[in-house]
Protein backbone atom coordinates (compact mmCIF):
# COMPACT_ATOMS: atom_id res chain seq x y z
CA UNK A 1 0.00 0.00 0.00
CA UNK A 2 1.43 3.34 -0.83
CA UNK A 3 0.09 7.09 -0.59
CA UNK A 4 1.12 9.36 -3.87
CA UNK A 5 0.27 12.94 -3.67
CA UNK A 6 1.56 14.99 -7.03
CA UNK A 7 0.27 17.55 -9.85
CA UNK A 8 -0.75 16.91 -13.28
CA UNK A 9 1.62 18.50 -15.08
CA UNK A 10 4.50 20.79 -14.21
CA UNK A 11 5.41 23.38 -16.81
CA UNK A 12 3.26 26.32 -16.29
CA UNK A 13 4.55 29.55 -16.67
CA UNK A 14 2.27 31.17 -13.56
CA UNK A 15 4.42 28.91 -11.26
CA UNK A 16 7.89 30.88 -11.85
CA UNK A 17 8.78 32.79 -9.07
CA UNK A 18 5.92 31.44 -7.30
CA UNK A 19 6.08 27.43 -6.45
CA UNK A 20 9.41 27.64 -8.54
CA UNK A 21 12.05 30.33 -7.48
CA UNK A 22 12.49 33.34 -9.57
CA UNK A 23 15.71 32.35 -11.87
CA UNK A 24 15.22 28.72 -12.16
CA UNK A 25 15.70 27.49 -15.49
CA UNK A 26 12.79 25.64 -17.00
CA UNK A 27 14.82 22.67 -17.36
CA UNK A 28 15.54 22.34 -13.49
CA UNK A 29 11.51 22.72 -12.91
CA UNK A 30 11.02 19.05 -12.48
CA UNK A 31 13.94 18.04 -10.72
CA UNK A 32 12.59 20.60 -8.54
CA UNK A 33 8.87 19.51 -8.32
CA UNK A 34 10.14 15.98 -7.29
CA UNK A 35 12.08 17.19 -4.97
CA UNK A 36 8.80 18.51 -3.19
CA UNK A 37 6.20 15.41 -4.69
CA UNK A 38 6.27 12.01 -4.86
CA UNK A 39 4.29 11.59 -8.29
CA UNK A 40 3.67 13.59 -11.44
CA UNK A 41 0.68 13.28 -13.76
CA UNK A 42 1.94 13.15 -17.66
CA UNK A 43 -0.13 14.93 -19.46
CA UNK A 44 1.76 16.18 -22.45
CA UNK A 45 1.06 12.50 -23.82
CA UNK A 46 -2.25 13.35 -23.98
CA UNK A 47 -1.82 15.95 -26.39
CA UNK A 48 0.27 13.95 -28.94
CA UNK A 49 3.36 11.53 -28.71
CA UNK A 50 5.66 11.75 -26.36
CA UNK A 51 9.40 10.29 -27.79
CA UNK A 52 11.44 8.33 -25.38
CA UNK A 53 14.33 10.03 -24.84
CA UNK A 54 11.70 12.72 -23.00
CA UNK A 55 10.93 10.03 -20.96
CA UNK A 56 14.13 8.58 -19.99
CA UNK A 57 15.19 12.41 -19.08
CA UNK A 58 11.85 12.42 -17.06
CA UNK A 59 13.38 9.21 -15.14
CA UNK A 60 16.54 10.42 -14.83
CA UNK A 61 15.93 13.60 -13.13
CA UNK A 62 13.29 12.50 -10.98
CA UNK A 63 14.63 10.54 -7.30
CA UNK A 64 14.41 6.40 -7.01
CA UNK A 65 10.85 5.38 -5.84
CA UNK A 66 9.20 8.49 -7.43
CA UNK A 67 6.49 7.64 -10.25
CA UNK A 68 4.55 8.96 -12.90
CA UNK A 69 1.15 8.49 -13.82
CA UNK A 70 1.31 8.87 -17.81
CA UNK A 71 -2.29 9.90 -20.13
CA UNK A 72 -3.33 8.36 -22.92
CA UNK A 73 -3.69 10.35 -26.11
CA UNK A 74 -6.99 11.90 -26.98
CA UNK A 75 -6.29 10.44 -30.34
CA UNK A 76 -7.41 6.88 -28.73
CA UNK A 77 -10.32 8.69 -26.25
CA UNK A 78 -11.90 11.71 -27.80
CA UNK A 79 -11.20 11.10 -31.79
CA UNK A 80 -11.39 7.62 -32.06
CA UNK A 81 -13.95 6.98 -28.89
CA UNK A 82 -12.13 3.88 -27.93
CA UNK A 83 -12.72 2.38 -31.26
CA UNK A 84 -10.56 0.51 -33.76
CA UNK A 85 -7.52 1.65 -31.46
CA UNK A 86 -5.36 -1.01 -31.74
CA UNK A 87 -2.89 0.55 -33.87
CA UNK A 88 -2.59 3.55 -32.25
CA UNK A 89 -2.35 2.32 -28.44
CA UNK A 90 0.65 0.56 -29.85
CA UNK A 91 2.05 3.70 -31.13
CA UNK A 92 1.30 5.24 -27.58
CA UNK A 93 2.87 2.37 -25.84
CA UNK A 94 5.91 2.74 -28.55
CA UNK A 95 6.33 5.92 -28.08
CA UNK A 96 8.38 6.09 -24.83
CA UNK A 97 6.11 5.51 -21.47
CA UNK A 98 8.39 1.93 -20.67
CA UNK A 99 11.69 4.20 -20.81
CA UNK A 100 10.92 5.57 -17.33
CA UNK A 101 11.03 1.87 -15.75
CA UNK A 102 10.15 1.02 -12.10
CA UNK A 103 8.84 4.69 -12.21
CA UNK A 104 5.64 4.07 -14.87
CA UNK A 105 2.63 3.98 -12.52
CA UNK A 106 -0.88 3.66 -14.15
CA UNK A 107 -1.91 4.96 -17.33
CA UNK A 108 -4.69 7.47 -17.30
CA UNK A 109 -7.98 6.94 -19.98
CA UNK A 110 -9.68 9.90 -19.67
CA UNK A 111 -13.45 9.97 -21.96
CA UNK A 112 -14.95 13.08 -23.51
CA UNK A 113 -18.05 14.42 -22.34
CA UNK A 114 -19.49 13.70 -24.99
CA UNK A 115 -18.80 9.67 -24.53
CA UNK A 116 -21.91 8.18 -22.87
CA UNK A 117 -21.77 4.90 -21.20
CA UNK A 118 -21.76 1.97 -23.61
CA UNK A 119 -20.85 -1.26 -21.74
CA UNK A 120 -19.12 -3.34 -24.59
CA UNK A 121 -17.53 -0.43 -26.09
CA UNK A 122 -15.49 -0.08 -22.38
CA UNK A 123 -15.27 -3.69 -21.93
CA UNK A 124 -13.91 -4.19 -26.19
CA UNK A 125 -11.32 -1.44 -25.78
CA UNK A 126 -10.47 -3.07 -21.80
CA UNK A 127 -9.70 -6.36 -23.84
CA UNK A 128 -6.86 -4.05 -25.52
CA UNK A 129 -4.74 -2.58 -22.45
CA UNK A 130 -1.87 -4.66 -21.73
CA UNK A 131 -2.23 -5.92 -18.34
CA UNK A 132 2.27 -5.72 -17.48
CA UNK A 133 4.87 -3.83 -18.93
CA UNK A 134 5.90 -7.36 -21.10
CA UNK A 135 2.46 -7.09 -22.11
CA UNK A 136 3.18 -3.52 -23.42
CA UNK A 137 6.12 -4.12 -25.01
CA UNK A 138 4.75 -6.80 -27.09
CA UNK A 139 1.99 -4.48 -27.56
CA UNK A 140 5.03 -1.50 -28.21
CA UNK A 141 6.52 -4.03 -31.21
CA UNK A 142 2.75 -3.89 -33.20
CA UNK A 143 3.38 0.30 -34.36
CA UNK A 144 3.43 1.44 -37.55
CA UNK A 145 5.47 3.17 -40.21
CA UNK A 146 5.40 6.69 -38.05
CA UNK A 147 7.37 5.26 -35.21
CA UNK A 148 10.15 3.30 -37.14
CA UNK A 149 12.78 5.97 -36.23
CA UNK A 150 12.11 6.77 -32.47
CA UNK A 151 10.01 3.44 -30.93
CA UNK A 152 10.48 1.88 -27.37
CA UNK A 153 9.70 -1.37 -27.72
CA UNK A 154 11.10 -2.83 -24.27
CA UNK A 155 10.70 -3.28 -20.94
CA UNK A 156 13.70 -3.62 -18.16
CA UNK A 157 11.78 -5.81 -15.85
CA UNK A 158 7.91 -7.16 -16.24
CA UNK A 159 6.00 -5.51 -13.66
CA UNK A 160 1.74 -5.41 -13.59
CA UNK A 161 0.44 -2.35 -15.34
CA UNK A 162 -2.39 -0.67 -13.53
CA UNK A 163 -5.14 1.96 -15.92
CA UNK A 164 -7.67 3.99 -14.53
CA UNK A 165 -10.62 5.89 -16.64
CA UNK A 166 -11.96 9.47 -15.78
CA UNK A 167 -15.43 10.00 -17.18
CA UNK A 168 -17.49 13.08 -18.02
CA UNK A 169 -21.17 11.91 -19.26
CA UNK A 170 -24.18 11.93 -17.06
CA UNK A 171 -25.12 8.31 -18.60
CA UNK A 172 -21.89 6.84 -16.38
CA UNK A 173 -23.89 7.41 -13.44
CA UNK A 174 -25.48 3.77 -13.52
CA UNK A 175 -24.73 1.39 -11.01
CA UNK A 176 -23.80 -1.11 -13.75
CA UNK A 177 -20.80 1.35 -14.59
CA UNK A 178 -18.64 0.71 -11.56
CA UNK A 179 -19.72 -3.20 -11.54
CA UNK A 180 -18.39 -3.77 -14.85
CA UNK A 181 -15.51 -2.10 -13.92
CA UNK A 182 -14.61 -4.34 -11.07
CA UNK A 183 -14.60 -7.03 -13.78
CA UNK A 184 -12.49 -5.48 -15.72
CA UNK A 185 -9.79 -4.27 -12.88
CA UNK A 186 -9.73 -0.75 -14.00
CA UNK A 187 -10.19 1.96 -11.27
CA UNK A 188 -12.82 4.77 -11.87
CA UNK A 189 -11.07 7.61 -11.29
CA UNK A 190 -12.37 9.95 -8.07
CA UNK A 191 -12.63 13.34 -9.86
CA UNK A 192 -13.53 16.54 -7.99
CA UNK A 193 -14.67 18.94 -10.77
CA UNK A 194 -16.56 21.62 -9.13
CA UNK A 195 -19.88 20.24 -9.80
CA UNK A 196 -19.25 20.31 -13.90
CA UNK A 197 -18.71 16.52 -14.17
CA UNK A 198 -20.19 13.22 -12.86
CA UNK A 199 -18.33 11.63 -9.50
CA UNK A 200 -18.27 8.33 -9.02
CA UNK A 201 -16.36 7.18 -5.43
CA UNK A 202 -16.78 3.55 -5.86
CA UNK A 203 -13.57 1.41 -5.56
CA UNK A 204 -13.47 -1.15 -8.61
CA UNK A 205 -9.56 -1.78 -8.28
CA UNK A 206 -8.88 -4.20 -5.77
CA UNK A 207 -4.96 -3.00 -6.00
CA UNK A 208 -5.80 0.89 -6.87
CA UNK A 209 -7.53 4.09 -6.38
CA UNK A 210 -7.24 7.20 -8.76
CA UNK A 211 -8.32 10.48 -7.11
CA UNK A 212 -8.09 14.05 -9.79
CA UNK A 213 -8.84 17.14 -7.64
CA UNK A 214 -9.77 19.33 -10.25
CA UNK A 215 -10.61 22.34 -8.33
CA UNK A 216 -12.91 22.40 -4.68
CA UNK A 217 -15.81 25.63 -5.95
CA UNK A 218 -14.03 26.60 -9.35
CA UNK A 219 -12.92 24.32 -11.86
CA UNK A 220 -9.33 24.42 -12.58
CA UNK A 221 -9.10 27.38 -10.73
CA UNK A 222 -9.64 27.51 -6.93
CA UNK A 223 -7.79 25.78 -4.26
CA UNK A 224 -8.94 23.18 -1.38
CA UNK A 225 -8.95 24.76 2.54
CA UNK A 226 -7.89 23.50 5.18
CA UNK A 227 -11.67 21.79 5.90
CA UNK A 228 -11.91 20.30 2.61
CA UNK A 229 -8.00 19.13 2.66
CA UNK A 230 -9.01 17.17 6.20
CA UNK A 231 -12.00 15.99 3.95
CA UNK A 232 -9.77 14.36 1.86
CA UNK A 233 -7.38 13.01 3.27
CA UNK A 234 -9.49 11.02 5.64
CA UNK A 235 -11.02 9.78 2.51
CA UNK A 236 -7.48 8.47 1.54
CA UNK A 237 -6.78 7.64 4.48
CA UNK A 238 -9.59 4.61 4.50
CA UNK A 239 -9.08 3.63 0.80
CA UNK A 240 -5.13 3.08 1.41
CA UNK A 241 -6.33 0.87 4.23
CA UNK A 242 -8.38 -1.02 2.33
CA UNK A 243 -11.74 0.16 3.23
CA UNK A 244 -13.66 3.01 1.82
CA UNK A 245 -14.67 6.25 3.82
CA UNK A 246 -18.19 6.42 5.44
CA UNK A 247 -19.61 9.04 3.21
CA UNK A 248 -18.19 7.62 -0.33
CA UNK A 249 -20.59 8.73 -3.43
CA UNK A 250 -21.04 5.53 -4.64
CA UNK A 251 -23.33 3.82 -7.34
CA UNK A 252 -22.99 0.58 -6.19
CA UNK A 253 -22.16 -1.63 -2.99
CA UNK A 254 -18.83 -0.86 -1.79
CA UNK A 255 -16.14 -3.30 -2.57
CA UNK A 256 -14.68 -6.02 -0.17
CA UNK A 257 -11.95 -4.71 2.21
CA UNK A 258 -8.39 -5.70 0.49
CA UNK A 259 -6.19 -6.39 3.74
CA UNK A 260 -3.05 -5.62 1.89
CA UNK A 261 -4.82 -1.70 1.64
CA UNK A 262 -4.46 -0.35 -1.94
CA UNK A 263 -2.24 2.18 -3.52
CA UNK A 264 -3.66 5.41 -3.95
CA UNK A 265 -2.76 8.38 -6.08
CA UNK A 266 -3.54 11.43 -6.03
CA UNK A 267 -3.08 14.88 -8.49
CA UNK A 268 -4.51 18.28 -8.04
CA UNK A 269 -5.17 19.63 -11.46
CA UNK A 270 -5.90 23.17 -10.32
CA UNK A 271 -3.48 24.79 -11.81
CA UNK A 272 -4.37 28.27 -12.99
CA UNK A 273 -3.72 29.92 -10.04
CA UNK A 274 -1.03 27.98 -8.60
CA UNK A 275 -2.91 26.39 -6.15
CA UNK A 276 -1.92 22.96 -6.82
CA UNK A 277 1.36 22.18 -5.66
CA UNK A 278 0.07 24.15 -2.73
CA UNK A 279 -2.63 21.92 -2.04
CA UNK A 280 -0.59 18.78 -3.25
CA UNK A 281 1.82 19.63 -0.19
CA UNK A 282 -0.28 20.50 2.09
CA UNK A 283 -2.39 17.17 1.80
CA UNK A 284 0.45 14.93 1.94
CA UNK A 285 1.57 16.79 5.32
CA UNK A 286 -1.43 15.85 6.41
CA UNK A 287 -1.25 12.35 5.01
CA UNK A 288 2.86 11.97 6.25
CA UNK A 289 3.87 11.01 2.95
CA UNK A 290 6.07 13.35 1.63
CA UNK A 291 9.08 12.73 -0.07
Amino acid sequence: MAIRIGISGWRYAPWRGAFYPRGLRQADELAFASSRLTSIEINGSFYALQRPESYRAWAEQTPEGFVFSVKGPRFVTHMRKLADVETPLANFFASGPLALGAKLGPVLWQLPPTLGFDPDRIAAFAALLPRTTAAAAQLAARHDERLDARAWTTTDADRPLQHALEVRHATFLDPRFPALLRDLDIAVVVADTAGRWPVVEDVTSDRLVYVRLHGDTELYTSGYDDEALDRWAAKIAAWAAGDEPPDARRLGPPAPHEPAGRDVVVYFDNDVKVRAPVDAMALARRLGVGP
